[in-house]
């Protein structure tokens, strides 16, 4: 048992704690960090950070993500990575059947003329008393296309071609000139311009006529194959054809041609 005269005085164990006033001082000071970097109970929470430092941190980011991207596009310009491609380059793939040879027609046919034609085709299809922004379907397009006109030399018959005694003179009759199918060229044609009410639009979201266009490049057809009925193609198929049979006769030692269509 510790004698009186020891009572006060700390122990081995347990380190003396100061009291009184040395204890007022102590709290109402600053505190001191400890010598080996860690904070005690009495020491003050750290301050808050600047604000410009998450700015800072952003702008750090971008900036090695901007020389990161500007050291690819110089390695792919520069040929060192040939086999660099974007990933998100676009894609399109042909899962289209092989053709199918279903018919081959021996033709006889001189085409004597071609005529090409442009057609602007103007449709709409409407509602009586209905707003056009809600029921409206109207389509501008231009139709490029060709017609041929040619001189079916199968259906020539016999005794069409006579020649004189002499072997000097030759008479030829010809069926009259055909005008062919139209033939619309696509990489020509286009829509112009396009105009659907409110309903058509929601029911090509339900269920779209992929023949819709169809009725269109056939309105067309009709229209250039009309025009060249008019355009006078099917008599300069008359003169081309005897100015070639006339060539090609006299060319033989014929002195005299007679070239003469029957009627269609």
């Amino acid at each position: 048992m510790a004698r009186d005269g020891e009572i006060n005085e700390p122990t081995r164990e347990f380190p003396e704690y100061p009291t009184g006033n040395a204890l007022t001082g102590r709290l109402d000071g600053p505190g001191e960090p400890p010598a080996g970097g860690f904070a005690g109970p009495d020491a003050p929470p750290p301050g808050p950070r600047g604000p410009g430092a998450p700015t800072r941190g952003l702008l750090w980011v971008l900036g090695a993500a901007a020389l990161v991207l500007v050291a690819l596009i110089a390695t792919q310009a520069t040929g060192i990575f040939p086999n660099f491609r974007n990933p998100f380059a676009e894609q399109q793939t042909d899962r289209s059947q092989p053709p199918l040879l279903k018919s081959i027609q021996d033709l006889s046919r001189y085409v004597a003329a071609e005529g090409n034609f442009q057609v602007v085709v103007d449709t709409q299809k409407d509602r009586a008393n209905v707003p056009d922004f809600l029921l409206n379907e109207r389509t501008l397009f231009v139709g490029a296309g060709s017609v041929e006109a040619y001189v079916d030399f199968a259906r020539i018959s016999e005794g069409a071609i006579t020649e004189s005694a002499d072997k000097k003179s030759v008479e030829i009759k010809l069926p009259a000139p055909q005008l062919g199918e139209t033939n619309l060229d696509l990489e020509k044609s286009y829509v112009f311009a396009e105009q659907r009410g409110l309903l058509n639009r929601l029911g090509d979201l339900v269920g779209n006529d992929p023949n819709r266009q169809q009725q269109v490049y056939k309105l067309a057809e009709d229209r250039i194959s009309a025009a060249a009925r008019d355009s006078g193609l099917a008599q300069r198929a008359e003169v081309n054809t005897r100015k070639m049979l006339e060539g090609l006769l006299r060319s033989l030692g014929y002195e005299k041609v007679t070239v003469t269509y029957t009627a269609p």
